[in-house]
């Protein structure tokens, strides 16, 4: 049995929290190349979209994406942001919401468990350290 990702019921919390509180939300999103966004407004490698009812149509936020109807420019587009790209949702008056990690530093720190757990159970086995002599410093 597979365990479903928490971030989709966090940001759908977070979501209506800030429609709730009569907060506009706002998602981070991580762009890349690979995502199909307005490029003229990306800011150092991410973009944010204001997803209030007023500034989108069809917001649906499911379990593998985020989908909206929006208007850049005049232009409507059609986006579909997949939630490995989101970064973090937010209530923009009140700057209160949840950051993710990214799936690379997730990953990064299992590793970082891991190894720090194996080092956990090396420094059970009893090991021969080379001794110093001890020495004494005088602080005042």
């Amino acid at each position: 049995m597979s365990i479903n990702s928490t971030k989709p019921y966090l940001i759908r919390s977070i979501y209506d929290w800030c429609i709730d509180s009569g907060f506009t939300p706002f998602v981070s999103v991580k762009a890349g190349p690979e995502l199909d966004v307005p490029q003229e407004y990306v800011k150092n490698g991410e973009i944010i979209f204001n997803i209030s009812a007023k500034a989108v149509q069809g917001l649906n936020i499911n379990n593998e994406s985020i989908t909206f109807s929006a208007r850049f420019n005049g232009i409507s587009r059609d986006l579909d942001i997949p939630l490995d790209a989101v970064k973090g949702i937010f209530a923009k008056e009140v700057n209160q919401g949840m950051a993710f990690s990214s799936e690379d530093e997730e990953a990064q720190d299992k590793m970082t468990n891991q190894r720090s757990s194996n080092s956990t159970q090396d420094s059970l086995i009893p090991q021969t350290k080379a001794s110093s002599k001890p020495k004494l410093r005088i602080i005042k």
